[in-house]
This record gives C-alpha cells, structure tokens and sequence, in this order.
C-alpha cells in the first residue's frame, strides 16, 4: 500500500477522533440552518474514523474513498460560513480561513486520485 494512503488516513481518522472529543468547537463552526448539530458532528467523526480505518484494507478502500470525497462536500457550508461569519472563524484570520477553504479542493483531488 502506497505511504499516501497511510498518510490520508491518518488525517481522517485524527479528525473524526476530535470530533469525538471536542464536538463543542465543531457545533460552534456549523450554520444554524443545518439541524441536530451535536448528533452530525459525532456521526461525521465518526464517518472519518470508519473511513481512515476502511482506507487501509482493499477491500474497503473504494468505498471509503468515496465516502471521503462526499464528507469533504459536505462540510463546504461549515468552511464557507467559518468564513463569513465572525462568530463561527474561531478568531482565524480570513486568509487561513479562506486557505481552509480551498484546501478542501485539494483534498477532494487527493482523495480522488486513488480511485
């Protein structure tokens, strides 16, 4: 297995674990629009988790990929309204929040490339 992966799943599964541990700093970055904030920020940790996990075995990869590339979909409304919204940046200057931002495309063409 290429070191990438090691790597990429690494990132996801130390997400989802902060998810789990910190879930108040990710419910403050989410827009009131969205419903049931608690319960997706643990089932979104959990997600990253299961699919960091199901990155390491073949025969989980494909759809764990896939899961990735929908959860960093996903989570685009939360990175622009960390943007927009004072309150939800964390007190992160614009330009990292705005790095955040496209960094999510760069993760989604990262992800992709093992499809």
């Amino acid at each position: 297995m290429n070191w990438h992966l090691y790597i990429l799943s690494a990132i996801f599964i130390i997400a989802g674990i902060f998810h789990l541990i910190k879930p108040k700093a990710f419910m403050r970055i989410m827009p009131l629009y969205i419903p049931y904030h608690r319960q997706l920020v643990y089932l979104s940790g959990i997600a990253e988790i299961v699919a960091g996990l199901g990155l390491l075995f073949s025969q989980t990869r494909f759809f764990s990929l896939w899961t990735m590339i929908g959860m960093l979909i996903l989570f685009f409304p939360v990175h622009i309204h960390m943007l927009v919204n004072k309150k939800a940046s964390l007190k992160l200057p614009k330009p990292v929040l705005f790095f955040r931002l496209l960094l999510q495309f760069g993760l989604i063409y990262w992800v992709h490339l093992y499809l």
